[in-house]
């Protein structure tokens, strides 16, 4: 196994490596997401008909999202929120909008170089991979490994590039040129986060090297790959593809699973066993007044809170009911979160159109465009719920002790 500098002319000026290993000749590419040049690299290595297998860094997901602009418009976004892929949806809809203001400030499309190579891969009838982790997969990764604080700023960065329509700064872009587009997505929280750059680059490299080397082993039997990378991926992914030793399925297996965590619930319980046992507590002290006062404080605490986040994201009068219903049973099941409950109703009532759809990269630029458009609205429904209760949750149950210890 070698690392050699590819003579290739096509290549010259573009930062790239070439491993050989297993009898397969791997040609890294490394790209700016955001350059009209490096779509000109592109171009000029696939053209010179030297490789016959051409990897790319993206998902199935991503790919469709750049060649298919109305695949968003046949989304389900019933399921989308019974399969409990909100969150997911929403960081994919953030990367699509950070994506955007990046293609009017740049006049190209990010990723642009990626969707190119797909493109003469197809229309050469090369055999295309696509070797990058599932979007929707690393965030879920990432936010195991976050915790609580980390999730939620998480989410307000996702949130804030939803909001944000000013320029791009020049220093955020030349960090993309040498870095990754879903790290730039986040701002400066992945740079903050170690758990986060785990999961958004280190992780992918291993990733992304170990598809690469099961190329050799799949039966279709390639001698010479281009790879088209970002540049920040560049040098980790060549020290994986020449070094590692794992097996390639085993790798991708490991890296596809979620991070392990406890298989209890803890916090829940101990959260239902407090809720519940006080209530008894009341009944058994106090009597029927006490026990009868604690049970509304509780309902009135967490109802009402989730139903006035319902109704702040414009919620139709069932959905808002829904919220109020289900608000103080949530700490007992995460299968009813009062959130989710409240915008499948708002979903089904309030059934989004092909327009809302289409219309939404536009109107979540803008603060009324969440309120018109109906997919924002759904979404803003789920997150403002479910922030409703969790503040009803907290003051219900610190009433709640005050009572009893009172």
């Amino acid at each position: 196994m070698n690392a050699l500098h590819d003579p290739l002319d096509a290549l010259q000026g573009q930062p790239h490596l070439v491993i050989e290993r297993d009898g397969v000749r791997y040609t890294l590419l490394g790209t700016a997401h955001v350059s009209r040049a490096s779509v000109d690299a592109v171009e000029a290595a696939i053209g010179t008909g030297k490789y016959d297998t051409i990897a790319i860094e993206l998902d199935a997901p991503r790919l469709q999202s750049l060649t298919d602009p109305d695949a968003l418009a046949r989304l389900d976004l019933v399921q989308v929120i019974r399969t409990g892929r909100t969150a997911m949806f929403a960081a994919n809809l953030a990367l699509s909008a950070y994506q955007r203001r990046l293609a009017e400030q740049l006049g190209i499309e990010p990723g642009a170089e990626l969707k190119r190579a797909a493109q003469l891969a197809q229309e050469r009838g090369l055999e295309m991979r696509l070797i990058d982790r599932d979007v929707g997969l690393t965030f879920k990764r990432a936010s195991v490994r976050l915790g609580l604080w980390g999730r939620a700023k998480l989410v307000a960065g996702m949130l804030g590039s939803l909001l944000a329509d000013d320029a791009v700064g020049s220093d955020e872009i030349e960090k993309l040129k040498q870095g990754d587009l879903l790290e730039a997505s986040f701002g400066e929280f992945a740079s903050e986060s170690p758990a986060l750059y785990d999961s958004v680059i280190a992780e992918r490299d291993r990733y992304m090297a170990a598809r690469l080397r099961a190329l050799a082993h799949d039966g279709s039997s390639p001698r010479n790959v281009l790879a088209v990378i970002g540049a920040g991926h560049l040098q980790g992914m060549a020290r994986h593809l020449e070094h590692d030793q794992d097996a390639p399925g085993e790798v991708c297996e490991q890296l596809e699973s979620l991070p392990h965590k406890s298989d209890v619930p803890w916090f829940t319980i101990v959260l239902a066993a407090f809720v519940v046992g006080g209530f008894f507590w009341g009944f058994w002290r106090g009597g029927l007044d006490v026990g009868s006062d604690l049970l509304l404080q509780w309902v009135l605490a967490t109802g009402v809170l989730g139903a006035i986040g319902c109704a702040l994201a414009g919620g139709h009068p069932l959905s808002i009911l829904v919220a109020f219903l289900a608000s103080p049973i949530t700490p007992l099941h995460p299968a009813l979160a009062s959130g989710t409950l409240s915008a499948l109703v708002e979903a089904w009532v309030r059934k989004p159109t092909y327009a809302d759809f289409m219309a939404l990269r536009d109107d979540v630029q803008t603060v009324r465009g969440w309120w018109r458009n109906r997919v924002a609205r759904v979404l803003l429904n789920f997150f403002l719920t479910s922030l409703g209760t969790a503040i009803g949750v907290w003051t219900g149950g610190l009433r709640m002790l005050g009572r009893l210890v009172g």
